[in-house]
């Protein structure tokens, strides 16, 4: 199988296609609350599984870090109005350390095409 790479940088690729799947690097977004963020992040989400000709319907599996756990709620409450209901993916949420302390929300995403 081949193997695409979409917006090639030095030390990922926003987007890897490998056969049928979609890999996504980890996406953070802007503002100031975990709802902002989330809403940021997921808008950009859709725009790369758009780039690698799939969308949020064929979402596989979404892993998300969130720096701090208290705000499980908040997060949940954009991710349900955003994920598609009638193909919710495998989902795990974790707290971690993120890459900056300004990043509250971090989305790491696998779709099909």
């Amino acid at each position: 199988m081949t193997i695409k790479r979409i917006d090639v940088g030095p030390r990922m690729s926003d987007i890897v296609i490998h056969g049928n799947t979609v890999y996504l690097a980890g996406q953070v977004g802007e503002g100031a609350t975990v709802t902002e963020q989330c809403r940021s992040a997921l808008a950009e989400v859709d725009a790369l599984l758009a780039k690698a000709g799939t969308n949020k319907s064929k979402v596989l599996q979404t892993i998300i870090y969130l720096s701090d756990m208290s705000t499980f709620g908040e997060m949940n409450a954009v991710w349900e109005a955003w994920v598609d209901p009638a193909n919710t993916p495998a989902r795990a949420t974790s707290e971690a350390k993120l890459a900056t302390p300004d990043y509250k929300v971090e989305f790491i995403v696998t779709a099909a095409i």
